[in-house]
């Protein structure tokens, strides 16, 4: 056996593979690595596999077409002949690496070892557990497909596939951990998506060096996503629909899979990408607007709603005489301030626990919290009315926010609101708003203003946040996007000059952003 650096070479020894190959997958140790030694034309040989991730129909296949094999059919350029006529199976590789040859096995692969050969044949006959596509709890629509992304990377991948059939679509795979070995897969269309974007994206998965990637997506966030760690803005939009993914592809976006995780993030990703829903795109233009709108209210009502009511119940003065009525008619026993701080936590709490709930309790629990809580805790004084109100206002309209994690940003915002109007009125409003679109406006995803196109502005973009659009008027992709290929429809002659490719070229951000980069 040879070894060069961290690589070792196969022998044309069968023992010294073997041996090599049980060591270091623990064969016997580990009930569910499996080694089968076989006869194949006169010469000996070993499969390796994990029980459980192979197909055996197909496995069953190959071995009986081993079986036919007589020593004369693998004479003269025995491995060659092995590999390209008698290994029936479209799947196959051959590696003259053992660690490679291991983490294939370890990957679902069987590894197959014949003496004489100083080559490993890998057959890919992976047969990961998984679930069929089903609708996502989090991006339900009344009409559209109820094919959802699902825990298995290649399912996703042939989820994209079937929408987006463009020859110039790119899945190119990476493995993230030097334990784990966990799959992500980065997607884009080569000739729509900016390459520097793309570049960057895969530099920094794979600079990862880390033992494993346990909470999939949300670690590899951590470590690519750009800006502060303790930002709790979302400077990545996370999807469940394979439509929406494809929608945000032929825009220019880039997504990054990763394998065992149901949701696929969409890079970069403004604020207003986490405001947006499929539902709009599944109505008549008009009827999408208007959803739009009334879902845009709601989130700016459940942020600002019970800060400002409680602003105007502490200075009375602020509102003119014929708004009087606003204010609390009666005071409870503890500050109105400590009354919303223990409503918002004991909404959050009714929240994990709802999650938490099997679905036979569900309906016991909405009966605990409308009666034996909320009630209660008004006719005992304990709460204002209007608390447990304008509080329930608020929860609607975060639970209508289509970002959870924007969601969960927005209830941040609204605690630290509280609290500064509970210690300075006016001015703590004032401060935490202004710095709150501080962080806003100094925030970026992968070098895209998250406050684009308000700041910097761009009106035709800005309409279409606003208005949703007619499908057959969205003839240009987002500029600020840089795409290669820039029209989505093409112009009728004369048509206009394309844009020169070296001025698509995103500015030198990325360095600036990878020094502010908390380490």
């Amino acid at each position: 056996m040879t070894i060069l650096g961290d690589i070792v070479k196969v022998d044309k020894k069968l023992d010294v593979n073997v041996d090599w190959i049980m060591e270091e997958l623990g064969v016997g140790q580990s009930f569910d690595v499996i080694r089968r030694d076989i006869t194949l034309a006169g010469r000996r040989a070993t499969l390796f596999y994990i029980n459980g991730l192979v197909k055996d129909e197909i496995m069953t296949y190959i071995l009986t077409s081993f079986s036919r094999l007589e020593e004369e059919d693998l004479t003269p350029n025995a491995f060659l002949q092995l590999y390209n006529k008698y290994v029936s199976y479209i799947q196959v590789e051959d590696v003259d690496d053992l660690h490679k040859a291991v983490d294939k096995i370890v990957c679902g692969e069987i590894a197959l070892i014949v003496d004489g050969f100083n080559k490993v044949i890998a057959i890919d006959v992976r047969k990961y557990p998984a679930r069929m596509p089903e609708e996502s709890d989090l991006e339900r629509v009344v009409r559209g497909s109820r094919d959802n992304f699902v825990e298995t990377i290649l399912f996703n991948a042939n989820l994209l596939r079937r929408r987006v059939r463009d020859p110039k679509l790119r899945m190119e795979m990476l493995q993230v951990g030097s334990r784990s070995k966990t799959d992500v897969a980065v997607v884009y269309i080569k000739d729509i998506a900016n390459p520097r974007l793309v570049d960057t994206i895969k530099e920094k998965i794979k600079a990862i060096k880390m033992d494993g990637l346990p909470m999939a997506e949300k670690s590899l966030e951590e470590f690519i996503g750009p800006g502060s760690f303790w930002n709790p803005f979302p400077r990545v939009r996370y999807t469940e629909r394979p439509d929406v993914a494809a929608a945000h592809l032929l825009e220019g976006h880039v997504l990054v899979m990763v394998d065992t995780s149901p949701s696929v993030m969409i890079l970069p990703a403004t604020l207003f990408h986490h405001l947006q829903h499929a539902e709009e795109f599944r109505q008549a233009p008009l009827i999408g607007t208007f959803l739009r709108t009334v879902r845009f209210l709601g989130v700016a009502v459940s942020v600002f709603l019970p800060p400002l009511w409680l602003l105007v119940s502490l200075q009375p003065d602020l509102l003119p005489p014929d708004l009087s009525w606003i204010g609390p008619k009666k005071l409870g026993a503890i500050p109105l301030a400590v009354q919303f701080i223990f409503a918002e936590m004991g909404i959050d709490l009714m929240r994990m626990a709802a999650i938490h709930t099997p679905t036979a309790l569900a309906t016991a629990l909405g009966l605990i919290a409308a009666v034996l809580i909320g009630e209660i805790a008004v006719a005992v004084g304990f709460f204002n009315p209007e608390v447990i109100l304008y509080m329930a206002i608020a929860a609607v309209g975060i639970f209508a926010t289509p970002s959870y994690e924007l969601g969960m940003a927005n209830t941040l915002v609204r605690i630290a609101l509280l609290i500064g109007v509970g210690l300075f009125r006016l001015p703590g409003f004032v401060a935490v708003t202004l710095g709150t679109f501080l962080l806003l406006l100094t925030t970026k995803s992968f070098g895209l203003p998250y406050l684009w196109p308000l700041i910097p502005f761009n009106g035709s973009a800005l309409k279409d946040i606003f208005v949703r659009p007619p499908v057959p008027l969205q003839k240009l992709r987002p500029r600020a996007l840089h795409p290669l290929d820039l029209d989505r429809q093409p112009y009728p002659e004369p048509a206009r000059k394309p844009l020169q490719r070296e001025k698509r070229i995103w500015p030198q951000f990325m360095e600036d952003e990878d020094d502010n980069h908390e380490k």
